[in-house]
């Protein structure tokens, strides 16, 4: 079966007016490859009606339909299977009462569940609920995207999985990111209730549907968030480019595009995220009202959050988002916090120092004070971004007197910078911006070279751009500048080496880069 776009039926949400059966029609029309049928007030006259009618329509479109809960009306229309609840019939007896052939699906919310699953030996399970949704009386706890993964790992791999709860277009990229496990398997389908049989339009909205998903389906990790670098942007943006080259690039070319960068971060680090921002040639934004958040996410390049809330219309316009989790480690409150918000949207990159990588880890190497970071450090930071990028589908930069950074394949470490820097407020803030200032920039460049248009989630990209390159050139020209600044005569401490650090900022060139910079490619 494909299970790619799984429609459950939900009569008491169509549109006013609209019959059941034309809405399943155009429905099916669209590209749903599997219909449940789902009635829970319905007596069983009714269901059986109900069924048999939705399995001559559905025939006619070769898809097959699906029975929930009800054993006795799938052998009544002899639908292709069922679909069982954690407190429905238990799947033994389903088994034994049902012909051999009929498939056998299974709700699981946990890891746990979906190992008994497995030894069930079950055809397919639904996995959810992922998002909040009002389509069931009594809610179970909403597991959110970053709980697929785990459910995925302690699945068989024979078994099919579908992603529902909640789903609808403005999520759906964020919904299948969070299927991706760090096995690398992701979902097998969406199942869908609301955002189809409540449209008024359900063949246009299965169509978008299915073209996300299937792109989304179709492309392996990593480029399935990111497109594969090299374009062919300038001279040194050649196959046979090293990374020094392209991030020397990349900082000429930022400076003639000037990516409006929206910034959410905390007051003491405003200023100076603002300077670096038009340092590096960009221009930077700092708006906290929710009413603007929408509109700010079409016109900016790039969004930094410190604990910020909207990153979510970031994903909607597909823009890059750098997520700082300040001193995650440091309080309850905000590693709860953290949780929320990698559930609620997809970071881009996710920048930190080994406390708030630690802490994000699950790692307790290194501890929180505050701000900063307690212990002898990790003992082999690379492979802690490597498995953090994996995990959470994004970049990490894991900031400190060695700069670590991955997307989860690669393994890149940056050696400059200078004492000077930590003896600032927000160094760790505008290496941040620094990094968002260049995903902008990158992201434009792709859209433009690309012919990529504003908003394109059809093809299973949420952000478009070589991120790695962006993080990179983010660290090395916050680090490199910082040697520049420390090296000037004028510069007799941290009071005298901040307004230097902006200067070295505003003037540096590729050919500093290509000189100073000290990166190895660990993998």
């Amino acid at each position: 079966m494909d299970y790619s776009l799984y429609l459950v039926t939900g009569r008491h949400l169509l549109p006013p007016g609209v019959d059941y059966y034309e809405s399943l029609e155009e429905s099916l029309k669209g590209g749903v490859t599997v219909v449940q049928v789902r009635e829970k007030t319905e007596d069983t006259r009714a269901f059986v009606e109900i069924a048999k009618r939705t399995q001559e329509i559905c025939s006619r479109y070769k898809v097959p339909v699906i029975i929930n809960d009800r054993i006795d009306v799938a052998l009544a229309i002899n639908a292709v299977g069922v679909h069982l609840g954690q407190t429905d019939m238990p799947y033994e007896t389903a088994r034994q009462l049902l012909p051999e052939s009929a498939v056998i699906g299974l709700s699981v919310s946990s890891p746990e569940e979906a190992r008994t699953a497995s030894k069930l030996g079950v055809d397919y399970v639904g996995i959810g609920p992922i998002w909040w949704t009002t389509s069931k009386t009594l809610q179970k706890d909403v597991i959110g995207v970053r709980g697929v993964g785990a459910i995925l790992s302690a699945l068989s791999p024979q078994i099919k999985a579908v992603g529902i709860g909640g789903v609808k277009q403005n999520n759906l990229i964020r919904t299948l990111h969070g299927g991706v496990a760090v096995s690398g398997r992701g979902l097998d389908g969406i199942a869908v209730i609301s955002e189809i049989v409540s449209s008024p339009d359900p063949c246009t909205t299965a169509q978008r549907l299915l073209r996300t998903i299937l792109s989304f389906i179709e492309r392996p990790f990593p480029h399935f968030l990111f497109p594969p670098w090299p374009l062919p942007f300038s001279p040194t943006h050649t196959p046979n480019a090293n990374l020094t080259q392209r991030v020397a690039s990349l900082i000429d070319d930022t400076r003639s595009l000037t990516p409006l960068v929206h910034q959410i971060t905390n007051a003491v680090a405003m200023t100076q995220s603002a300077n670096v921002t038009l340092a590096l040639g960009a221009s930077p934004i700092m708006a906290t009202a929710p009413a603007e958040m929408e509109d700010l996410s079409k016109a900016t390049s790039a969004l930094l959050v410190n604990f910020g809330t909207i990153g979510h219309s970031a994903n909607r316009s597909g823009k890059p988002l750098v997520f700082d989790p300040v001193a995650v480690g440091a309080t309850t409150h905000r590693q709860k916090t953290a949780h929320e918000l990698l559930n609620t949207w997809q970071a881009t990159v996710i920048k930190g120092n080994a406390a708030e990588i630690g802490a994000l880890s699950g790692l307790k190497e290194v501890t929180s004070r505050g701000v900063d970071s307690v212990g002898p450090g990790f003992s082999d930071p690379g492979e802690v971004v490597k498995a953090l990028a994996l995990r959470e589908r994004c970049i990490v930069v894991l900031t400190g007197a060695d700069d670590w950074i991955s997307d989860g394949q690669s393994i890149i470490k940056c050696s400059n910078g200078n004492l000077l820097l930590a003896g600032i407020t927000a160094s760790g803030c505008i290496v941040g911006t620094a990094i968002a200032t260049y995903c902008g920039a990158i992201n434009i460049l792709t859209r433009k070279h690309s012919k990529v248009p504003a908003v394109d989630h059809g093809n299973g990209r949420l952000v478009h751009g070589d991120m790695l390159l962006a993080s990179v050139t983010g660290v090395l020209a916050i680090t490199v500048a910082a040697e520049m600044a420390a090296e000037r005569p004028d510069v007799h401490g941290t009071g005298t080496f901040l307004p230097a650090l902006i200067d070295e900022l505003g003037r540096l060139a590729p050919n500093h880069i290509l000189a100073r910079a000290k990166v190895a490619h660990i993998t």
